[in-house]
């Protein structure tokens, strides 16, 4: 664990360490220290992205050499947003390199950094001609699928080759895309200029261009959602087909108060124009990933078009809008990379992803995208899996999960209740509100997380170059907002061992999390997705539509009773398994204690009787008003500004 009077210590030390000297690797090779210098030329990046059958991209670069001698180009390794080593470099296929007179030029892999390929350049080689393919998923067996037949996502690192030794900020990359006949685009980058179907952006550098991803396909709509000369944003929508587009005038206001709500939340802007880009589609793989200035969405169909089936997501876009002023203009100083080969520190991902986490919520609430009784449902659900869900805290706590990115990116855990994963999100939600309510309680209710938001995102308005924090700029700012020990206070949610989730904000908030016998509505939503039906709160299970066993609460009934993620639940008292039989059966036990509950259980090519003894009935979470306290959560989320009428 890390100092914890000083959490930013160890990753700052590695991370100036590693900038401040070359890798050298077992080989004996050198990757060059990136260095804040201008690189000598622009390297010129084109991108084919016609070949919809393969789902390949074609790539073309030429990259400017200064001298003869050793060069290093390195694929990127390290990717914002993913805290992780996520660049695909599997997927990277058919490298060839000339030099401009035509000569081709072999490469070697490193041994040890196999993001690094070695090229000798003789004499008289002025630039490199690169040729090579990324092979795109053809299916989420393979990892997101990000190419179809109507949609393309491309994040340009995953294209890009980059020379060694520079800051990314200091290397200029002119890109051009080919655009499948007809197609649209939305990209953060400025200055296209098309011509039939391929696309000439302005120069811009490295890591503009890794943050600047573009959205391409054949069903497209541009929505203004704020034309203010400070800082533009659109709502940039593609779809499977055409009719996925059709959104009301009321959910588009809804979009509209997203921005208006956040502008006001943080009180400036640190964007020059913003782009929601968001894919609304069965095919193309959902994400959620924020960038300074536009973030890529990613949803199922029926966004617009089954607006009561699709609650529980619509805080994906306030989430991501969110980071652009916490976490890409606010950034954790271990976070800050000067290139992609640079490792990350994720110690204060509690605050990036935590905080907006619950930022993003409040706006969701506030801009109507979730109504109160909606907004309170799933903090419920939520608050119920942290508080029944993870008996793992014994042994692992909150700040070690910030972690979890480089340990786990995204595979699945076999006890996620009892590992952990990524916890600093939803649990660090629960911090917050923690710090929020008690912020007004000190200062009876004259100052909030508002008013630290202004505060610590609003400062410098129109300034789009990152600004690093570190946990005592945090705490510092806490202190401006209302003189507390909030050093204290937040160490002891991070580092403590407790059995219970954090939800003394909740309570404080004016609400307590309790088990009623019918599910929220949020609950029913997340259920029928899929077909899964929801006993985790009960049993601590849930089961497929065939009854297959999904998530298993370490030590929960189900737990105990030798239920494991895998099996399959064949049989409830004698009877084939359906959802309805578990729940009566359920009821019955509640009802008669003397009742058990059989189940019929298939693991591998195995069959065994499973008796449960629960006689508490269906349980599921919901909140409840606790008498005579101040309702500081539904002041929490209600809106800010002026709800003006929708136009009918």
């Amino acid at each position: 664990m890390r100092n914890t009077k000083n959490p930013m210590l160890g990753g700052l030390a590695a991370l100036l360490l590693f900038v401040g000297q070359a890798h050298a690797t077992a080989a004996g090779e050198q990757v060059p220290a990136p260095k804040d210098v201008p690189y000598p030329g622009v390297i010129q990046l084109q991108v084919d992205a016609t070949d919809l059958d393969h789902r390949v991209l074609r790539v073309r670069e030429t990259i400017p050499v200064a001298a003869p001698g050793r060069t290093t180009l390195l694929y990127p390794k390290w990717l914002p947003g993913n805290h992780s080593t996520t660049g695909p470099i599997d997927k990277l296929a058919g490298l060839i390199i000339h030099g401009n007179t035509g000569q081709r030029l072999d490469w070697q892999r490193d041994p040890i950094e196999m993001y690094a390929f070695h090229v000798d350049v003789p004499a008289g080689i002025t630039q490199l001609e690169l040729e090579f393919q990324f092979l795109t998923p053809t299916d989420t067996s393979q990892w997101r699928v990000v190419m179809t037949p109507d949609l393309l996502g491309l994040q340009w690192e995953k294209a890009l080759l980059y020379p060694a030794g520079y800051y990314a900020r200091q290397i200029p990359v002119a890109a051009t895309i080919r655009l499948p006949g007809g197609w649209h685009f939305a990209s953060a980058l400025r200055g296209a200029d098309r011509t039939g179907d391929t696309v000439r952006f302005s120069t811009v550098s490295h890591e503009a261009l890794v943050d600047s991803p573009l959205f391409a396909g054949s069903y497209y709509r541009r929505v203004e959602l704020d034309t203010s000369a400070k800082g533009p944003v659109r709502l940039n929508v593609f779809a499977d087909a055409p009719e996925e587009l059709q959104a009301t005038d009321e959910q588009i206001e809804k979009h509209r108060r997203v921005v208006r709500e956040a502008v006001d939340l943080f009180g400036g802007r640190h964007f020059q124009e913003y782009d929601f880009l968001l894919a609304i589609s069965d095919h193309f793989t959902g994400i959620g990933l924020e960038h300074h200035q536009s973030s890529e969405n990613g949803v199922g169909l029926g966004y617009f078009t089954d607006w009561d089936g699709n609650g529980n997501g619509r805080d994906l876009l306030p989430h991501e809008m969110v980071h652009s002023w916490n976490g890409k203009f606010r950034r954790p100083a271990d976070l800050w990379t000067p290139s992609y080969e640079v490792p990350m520190g994720p110690s204060l991902l509690w605050v990036y992803e935590g905080l907006t986490e619950y930022l993003g919520a409040v706006l969701t609430s506030r801009s109507g995208l979730w109504s109160p009784e909606l907004t309170r449902d799933i903090l419920a659900r939520y608050a119920a899996n942290y508080e029944l869900g993870r008996a793992g805290r014994q042994w692992r706590n909150l700040q070690d999960t910030t972690q979890q990115p480089i340990l786990n990116y995204r595979e699945r855990q076999s006890y996620q209740s009892w590992q952990r994963g990524k916890d600093y999100y939803t649990e660090g939600l629960f911090v917050w509100l923690d710090v929020d309510t008690k912020l007004r309680e000190l200062t009876r209710g004259r100052r909030s997380l508002d008013d630290f938001a202004r505060v610590f995102y609003g400062v410098m308005d129109g300034r789009v170059e990152p600004l690093t924090y570190t946990f005592d700029d945090v705490v510092t700012t806490l202190n401006s907002v209302a003189p507390y020990d909030w050093a204290t206070m937040l160490r002891a949610r991070l580092d403590s061992h407790g059995s219970r989730a954090p939800l003394d904000g909740l309570e404080r908030g004016g609400w307590r999390l309790v088990f009623k016998d019918e599910p929220s509505a949020s609950v029913k939503e997340s259920d029928s997705a899929d077909g899964t039906q929801n006993f985790l709160y009960s049993l601590g299970v849930n089961l497929g539509k065939e009854g297959k066993v999904g998530e298993v609460f370490w030590d929960s009934v189900a737990f105990r009773a030798g239920l494991a993620p895998g099996m399959t639940v064949v049989a409830v008292n004698g009877k084939a398994y359906t959802h309805a039989r578990l729940k009566d059966a359920l009821k019955a036990a509640k009802a008669d204690p003397q009742l058990s509950t059989e189940l019929l259980v298939r693991s591998a090519d195995t069959f065994r009787a499973i008796r449960l003894d629960y006689h508490d009935g269906l349980r599921y979470p919901h909140l409840e008003r606790i008498e005579k306290t101040p309702d500081l959560l539904s002041s929490i989320m209600k809106p800010r500004l002026p709800v003006p009428p929708v136009k009918q």
